[in-house]
């Protein structure tokens, strides 16, 4: 199985402006990413896809492959679309390139499914167990999955909703990262988009509105997605004081 990560790099982002370039620890949030899927073993390629010159003149003075894509994307998605049209593989691993702490554990874990069940799995992604800061976070995605570990639901609700206040409830958070067999990547960024994917502003609502499967696999390790001053803050201290894992033990903690 041929599996190549694309990391799409924008930068007119409206909330961070730039923010793919913003120095963490120094180097640019985009080094952090695109090295993190470099160590990945299972990948046989690591694309940077952007719109931007001023990003291609750093992936070029770092030697990382990057394709130039349309700016006229709405998203991330489409930017892997366009280069999957041009590089064949078996899977396409879409990474974001404001993950800083993306590891290569996170694109392993999430490939599992897609080697173990072969064609099965048209779309996979990874959750991690919700912390108690994330809980009521809408900026935080929960996702149900049944006993196969398909998805049920994506939402930035409080779910499972734990009617009787056990406190035994499990909910998980659902970190974005995606891989996809050509044929879904495909038909996703020719369907329009869903109404569920409209309401949530949840992008991967338009394959379960398609009656698309998304596998969910499970790791330890939580992320901090980059989308605010606040975000970058909190990414640059963890990188200040040497850790950039946010395991079980730190979500117990953090919460």
């Amino acid at each position: 199985m041929k599996a190549i990560a694309i990391i799409p790099a924008r930068l007119a982002s409206t909330r961070l402006p730039k923010k793919v370039l913003r120095e963490i620890a120094g180097r640019p949030m985009l080094a952090h990413v695109v090295e993190a899927a470099r160590r990945c073993p299972q990948l046989a390629e690591v694309i940077v896809a952007t719109d931007s010159e001023e990003v291609l003149a750093l992936c070029n003075q770092n030697g990382w492959h990057a394709e130039m894509t349309s700016p006229a994307h709405r998203s991330g998605t489409d930017r892997v679309w366009e280069v999957a049209q041009r590089i064949a593989a078996d899977v396409y691993v879409n990474v974001q390139g404001d993950e800083p702490l993306a590891r290569p554990e996170h694109i392993s874990a999430l490939l599992k499914p897609m080697r173990d069940r072969a064609a099965r799995v048209l779309v996979a992604t990874i959750k991690t167990r919700c912390s108690a800061a994330d809980l009521n976070n809408p900026n935080a995605v929960k996702v149900v999955t049944d006993l196969e570990d398909r998805a049920l639901y994506f939402t930035r609700a409080t779910v499972p909703f734990d009617r009787d206040n056990s406190g035994a409830v499990t909910r998980y958070k659902h970190l974005g990262f995606y891989g996809y067999r050509r044929e879904a990547l495909e038909q996703f960024c020719a369907w329009p988009e869903s109404e569920l994917e409209r309401a949530e502003r949840l992008e991967q609502l338009r394959f379960l509105d398609h009656g698309i499967e998304i596998y969910v696999a499970e790791t330890p390790y939580d992320t901090v997605g980059v989308d605010t001053e606040e975000d970058l803050r909190k990414v640059e201290n963890l990188f200040h004081h040497g850790g950039t894992e946010i395991t079980e033990k730190d979500k117990t903690k953090r919460g």
